[in-house]
């Protein structure tokens, strides 16, 4: 009898999601967002450049902040959020083909930021899309 009362809660608790866990991902999407805002003042860069990553960076920043703090209120992140990061990264790893970026470095930083930011923010839209509420939340509703 207790092994269908436990097989029933870990039914229940399979799609709680973590908060601590996705605010850590947010918080390293953020800071790569800060890393694209600063990459083109450090490196060498065009105009264009520099105007496309610190544009790119700052909406990365922004959105995954958003979702960090969410996330800090045992509340789901926001998918429509990490969609639009998952674009803003995907822009980021495809403009050094079509913006001129000035050096090699910057490209080559730009191109593997929007690649982690994608996959990243796809992680986090998935996990969150699929989560019912955070287990912390569950527990203080319970008590």
């Amino acid at each position: 009898m207790s092994d269908a009362t436990t097989n029933t809660a870990a039914d229940r608790n399979r799609n709680a999601l973590n908060t601590d866990t996705m605010q850590w991902l947010s918080a390293l999407i953020a800071l790569i967002g800060l890393y694209l805002v600063a990459s083109p003042f450090i490196l060498e860069s065009t105009d264009a450049a520099t105007w496309n990553d610190t544009l790119v960076g700052t909406g990365i920043f922004l959105l995954a902040g958003y979702n960090f703090y969410r996330l800090s209120k045992d509340r789901l992140a926001n998918v429509g959020a990490a969609g639009l990061t998952v674009l803003l990264g995907l822009w980021a790893l495809i403009s050094p083909a079509v913006i001129e970026m000035g050096s090699n470095e910057l490209a080559t930083g730009t191109a593997i930021s929007g690649l982690a930011v994608a996959l990243l923010a796809m992680y986090s839209a998935y996990a969150n899309n699929k989560a019912d509420v955070p287990a912390r939340a569950r527990t203080r509703t319970r008590g």
